[in-house]
């Protein structure tokens, strides 16, 4: 099945089979109508998780005696020739198709006669599509999670290759103190691990099977939701058949995690923009994963970078619009609920997409080593360390930050070198002057965490050894 569009299907046709809901009415529904209420176009993908969810529930059907074997057969054949005809792109969609279970049920009817008219026995598209929706959410979360651990080991591969190589570190986008690279890339990596863990966390949650809620008051048959869940793989079973089928907050906590794994992938994005302008010059973009200029020939764009951003406001605005969807609907089943689905199917979307173009945009970038440690090399970098040196011969915090806040501010005015103000002063002398020297102040980096050779070094071990089991994690997933 395509990420992208779902199982291929041949183009609608004209039918003649009655909308499922078709005995109450005296006649068929206007044009408009369908038109503006039909999910098929988008709920299409869903079909291989309508399927296992029929299977599931004809085979509980037959458990508690409501169809015998022989119908049970005959229904399940029908169910793996359409899972075939979708899979090879063969399924025809009539024009009374109103969403993918009225397809599956109307072709399944088509093949096994009799029989498949009791695949709906004690079920509701209300139930079904909750369980379809949670059944797709907890097969892409985990999809979502293993790309961005492809994403964490390139950051870790970088970060390794990186070295002692020093960047500036930034606030308020102002040269602040210098940091190893790998510190920087690193940062991004733990914010990855977040983003992993909230999508598994997220998945948890969303694994209780719907099956057996019916419309939104459970059933007079002898139904066995804990056999269906069973057969589905989820872990848990609803405890009250309103709540199961108006049940949205797996789908807005996915649309969370996934909006802000966007934010995350667009802060990354935004320094690679930054990084790779000539202004700074601290990243040099592969032609692979750049762009150029329709006019002006010296141009290479960072488009990835660019389009990521966007997306990212894409998804924010899906999760914002979904959460206003679904604060005012009363108890248990509305239509509004069929807006949960396009935008959950175009965040994962975008996501894939983004995760695996940034992360090749920065398998192949090159840095600029000495851009950044030409930065980084400023004396006036090495200001904090010049305070925190007084502060161990004795002097107060707030007294020191003052000394050494007015020598870089004469050093400006009256465009002195800083290190010779500092080696000039009584107070500091050569021995502080020292600190100024290129490559100093990223090796004073020393407590635990810090941006430092030593304690990076640390870190990268501590990185490598959980991102090693998350990665079992996902596999026991």
């Amino acid at each position: 099945m395509s990420n992208e569009q779902g199982p291929s299907m041949a183009g609608s046709a004209a039918g003649s089979a009655a909308p499922l809901w078709h005995g109450r009415f005296d006649q068929g529904p206007a044009d408009e109508l369908w038109a503006f209420t039909v999910s098929l176009p988008f709920d299409r993908r869903l079909a291989m998780d309508d399927i296992a969810g029929s299977r599931a529930h004809v085979k509980g059907l037959a458990r508690v005696g409501l169809i015998s074997a022989a119908e049970e057969a005959a229904v399940l054949d029908a169910l793996d020739h359409v899972e075939r005809e979708m899979a090879g792109g063969s399924f025809t969609v009539l024009g009374t198709d109103e969403d993918i279970h009225t397809a599956v049920e109307r072709r399944v009817t088509e093949l096994a006669g009799p029989p498949g008219a009791k695949l709906h026995t004690g079920r509701s598209r209300n139930d079904q599509i909750a369980t379809d929706m949670r059944l797709y959410t907890k097969r892409e979360l985990v999809d979502v999670a293993r790309r961005v651990t492809v994403l964490q080991r390139t950051l870790l591969n970088r970060s390794k290759e990186a070295g002692e190589t020093y960047v500036p570190g930034y606030t308020h986008l102002q040269r602040a103190q210098p940091v190893l690279l790998a510190h920087h890339l690193l940062a991004h990596g733990w914010a990855l691990f977040r983003d992993v863990d909230r999508l598994l966390d997220c998945r948890r949650r969303a694994d209780v099977s719907p099956l057996g809620a019916g419309a939104l008051a459970g059933s007079s048959l002898p139904l066995d939701p804990r056999f269906t869940a069973n057969e589905l793989d989820f872990a848990r079973v609803f405890d009250n058949s309103l709540d199961a089928v108006s049940d949205r907050d797996f789908v807005a906590e996915a649309l969370f995690c996934c909006t802000l794994l966007a934010v995350h992938l667009s802060r990354i994005a935004e320094e690679v923009v930054i990084w790779s302008s000539e202004e700074v010059g601290f990243l040099r973009l592969d032609d692979r994963y750049s762009t150029g200029s329709s006019m002006m020939p010296q141009k290479k764009n960072p488009d990835i970078a660019e389009l990521t951003r966007a997306k990212a406001a894409r998804l924010i605005g899906h999760l914002t619009g979904l959460l206003a969807m679904l604060k005012g609907l009363p108890l248990a089943y509305n239509r509004d609920l069929q807006e949960d689905k396009e935008p959950l199917f175009d965040a994962v979307d975008q996501l894939k997409l983004a995760l695996s173009a940034m992360n090749g945009l920065l398998e192949t970038s090159r840095f600029d080593r000495k851009r950044m440690e030409a930065a980084a090399d400023s004396p006036y970098l090495a200001a904090t360390d010049l305070a925190e040196w007084l502060v161990q011969a004795g002097t107060p915090f707030r007294d020191a930050h003052a000394l050494v806040g007015s020598l870089v501010r004469d050093s400006l005015e009256r465009n002195v070198p800083l290190p010779e103000l500092v080696a000039a002063h009584p107070a500091l002398g050569d021995a502080a002057a020292a600190l100024c020297a290129p490559g100093q102040a990223v090796q004073r980096r020393t407590s635990p965490g810090a941006g430092g050779p030593e304690q990076v070094a640390k870190q990268l071990a501590k990185f490598q050894k959980q991102l090693d089991a998350t990665l079992t994690r996902l596999q026991d997933t």
